[in-house]
């Protein structure tokens, strides 16, 4: 059910207070409730007399499900709705629900009884009076609870001497286990800050070594070490004749080249482990500077100076820059020794490898390119030179192994065969000669070659392979075709053998290409595809650009030949072109 009053006045909004107060009691909510409700109704309608105009009243009950649908509960609904003009201005309706939860036992005659209140001054001030029934059970309640809580607070008063005991021990043990906290997070910390040097350290180290040219190593020890470690780092290396420091160094790096010790230079001291320290540098008086020395076994390579990334160094980050520097110091040198020894290496193998003759009707074109990796030094050499009878002998080899010795080796061979070739021989007879000489001479070295002969009274080639891959004949008509004969063993293994030799036509405008391995060979595929390879290279040339242009097509084949990869190994191409008779 819903009843309504319209509160214009004071006696409107009393009676109405009233008539609340009576249907809260006769739908049976509480007198705590029932004294909350009439409370705030009231505080409220003396707002909506403040405010002026025609209020509305409205109460009515209702069902709130609670857990399940069959768990209703009734409740009684106040709405206070505003008057027009408030509500024009924005003033929001007024609302709050109690529970009835006596209500069951109510009939309508009750309700309809207590909802009735005349505009008589003696029934509003017997239903004033009767207000506070409310009033005194509510101040009942409240003496009840002030007992209680007087009660709790006596047991809490005899319990705070135990509870004041009890938290000095819990402080006690705080303490106790934020100083292990503590503790155990400092042992962390250092931890990790180690293991992020050894870290840096090893990452550095092989980014130093990896490369065997110093001057990309001093140019990457900057980049590593800048801004964590470094604001700013300078290299200075000495020159080869162990010239010193000159007025543009600091002092403490004259210090450090002089005794092979770091030096920091600062207003204070560093106390750092293994570096001793010296007044501020002239060059920068406002800033600490650390120079390590680039030890060697003889003398230092240089000196390193760094600005710290704060106002100074770590003492654990210090002996780490002390140790990366040592490895920079190595792998200079190494790089340096590597430059000076491949230096030699490339210089002696140019040296060996002479020019090409100029015979009549016969061409001559060699490439020779040492492998990528490692030392640019090795085994594989070409050569041709005229014989006393008129005849060209053209060769290509190649010694086992890379470096120093198997150029010398090369050199001996090399010399050797012309040696041989004064006396006359087939190409045959003479790698058997060489298998001989080398056999003797090195046994623990192996090498392959093949040699052809030609000569201008003759149409033909001589040929003769010692573990080696087979030449290549291109034919005037364009056609290729690989002189696969069988060869012999290779050079210098312990064993007897006469190496056979080989005859074919070779027309004028006919090509012939002598090879190494490098050449054709790949490790991913094998030598017969490289073989393949080459053949089509050889084919592709028209008759004219080899007859005119040697030089030029064995760039051209050299090209497509070694566009794949990096080599590993050295490459030898000598291509013996007959020239056409037209």
């Amino acid at each position: 059910m819903t009843r309504t009053w319209q509160i214009s006045d004071v006696t409107d909004a009393a009676v109405a207070r009233v008539a609340a107060a009576r249907l809260a009691a006769a739908f049976g909510v509480p007198p705590v409730e029932r004294a909350r409700l009439t409370a705030s109704l009231g505080a409220q309608l003396r707002l909506c007399l403040t405010k002026g105009g025609t209020w509305r009243l409205a109460l009515e009950t209702g069902t709130v499900s609670r857990t399940a649908p069959q768990a209703a509960e009734r409740v009684l609904h106040a709405v206070v709705t505003p008057s027009p003009e408030a509500a024009a201005a924005g003033q929001p309706p007024w609302r709050v629900t109690v529970p009835c939860p006596e209500a069951d036992d109510v009939g309508a005659v009750a309700v309809a009884d207590a909802g009735a209140v005349a505009d008589d001054p003696a029934e509003l001030a017997q239903a004033l009076l009767g207000a506070d029934e409310d009033t005194a059970l509510v101040l009942e309640r409240l003496t009840e609870q002030e007992g209680l809580v007087d009660f709790h607070r006596e047991e809490l008063q005899q319990t705070n001497q135990g509870v004041v005991a009890l938290h000095a021990e819990l402080d006690a043990a705080g303490r106790a286990q934020r100083e292990a906290f503590a503790a155990e997070r400092k042992a962390r910390t250092e931890a990790e800050h180690a293991r992020r040097r050894l870290t840096f350290l090893a990452d550095a180290s092989a980014v130093l070594t990896a490369s065997l040219d110093h001057h990309e190593i001093v140019r990457r020890l900057p980049e590593l070490l800048v801004p964590e470690y470094a604001t700013g780092v300078d290299i200075w290396l000495f020159d080869q004749d162990g010239d010193r420091p000159g007025p543009a160094h600091a002092a403490a790096a004259v210090v450090a080249a002089r005794t092979g010790r770091p030096q920091y230079a600062a207003a204070h001291p560093g106390g750092l482990p293994g570096v001793d320290d010296q007044p501020p540098s002239a060059l920068a008086p406002d800033r600490p500077l650390l120079c390590i020395p680039l030890p060697t076994r003889q003398a230092p390579l240089g000196v390193v100076t760094l600005s710290p990334p704060g106002d100074r160094w770590d003492p654990d980050d210090a002996v780490m820059l002390v140790e990366l520097t040592r490895r920079a110091s190595i792998a200079i040198d190494h790089a340096q020794r590597y430059q000076h020894n491949r230096d030699i290496a490339e210089t002696l193998q140019r040296a060996l490898l002479t020019e090409l003759p100029a015979p009549p009707g016969l061409a001559l074109a060699a490439r020779y390119l040492p492998a990528t990796h490692g030392l640019n030094i090795g085994g594989d050499w070409y050569d041709a030179f005229r014989q006393p009878d008129g005849g060209v002998i053209a060769v290509v080899g190649d010694v086992t192994g890379h470096g120093l010795r198997a150029a010398v080796m090369m050199s001996q061979l090399r010399t050797a065969l012309r040696a041989y070739a004064v006396d006359g021989g087939s190409p045959g007879q003479l790698l058997t000669r060489l298998h001989t000489f080398l056999h003797h001479l090195q046994p623990d070295l192996f090498a392959t070659a093949v040699i052809a002969r030609f000569h201008p009274d003759d149409p033909t080639v001589t040929w003769a392979a010692a573990g080696h891959p087979p030449p290549v004949l291109r034919t005037p008509d364009g056609a290729v075709r690989t002189l696969d004969a069988k060869p012999g063993a290779m050079l210098g293994i312990p064993m007897h053998q006469e190496i056979a030799d080989h005859t074919v036509p070779m027309a004028p405008g006919s090509t012939l290409a002598l090879y190494t391995d490098g050449l054709v060979e790949r490790r991913a595929r094998g030598i017969d595809p490289g073989i393949a390879r080459l053949a089509d290279a050889l084919g592709s040339f028209g008759p004219a650009e080899l007859d005119t242009d040697l030089e030029g097509s064995a760039d051209g084949i050299l090209r497509p030949m070694l566009s794949d990869s990096e080599r590993d190994d050295d490459v030898c191409l000598l291509l013996c072109h007959l020239r056409g008779t037209g």
